[in-house]
């Protein structure tokens, strides 16, 4: 699983949340557990293979919000209490 995790500037509220998760899911279909934070001004999501960047930042432009950066990192799932 890869863990990519957005930078973004501009959200203030909920609806910029949810509206920064349904652009990801459109340009990333197979994402799973696609969240944002307007605290810490970032969303995140897992997949199984390496995304598009350049597109994945033409999404999140295109909803009037702005894209810093994009990183993705290998992501290990832990088990409960986070054993392996």
């Amino acid at each position: 699983m890869i863990k990519t995790t957005i930078n973004i500037d501009g959200m203030m509220c909920g609806m910029c949340e949810a509206h920064i998760c349904d652009a990801i899911r459109k340009a990333v279909p197979y994402a799973k557990h696609v969240t944002a934070s307007r605290s810490k001004k970032e969303a995140s999501f897992l997949t199984e293979a390496e995304v598009d960047k350049d597109s994945l930042k033409t999404a999140i432009d295109a909803t009037g919000y702005t894209c810093l950066g994009i990183k993705s990192t290998p992501y290990e799932k832990k088990g409960l209490f986070g054993w392996k």
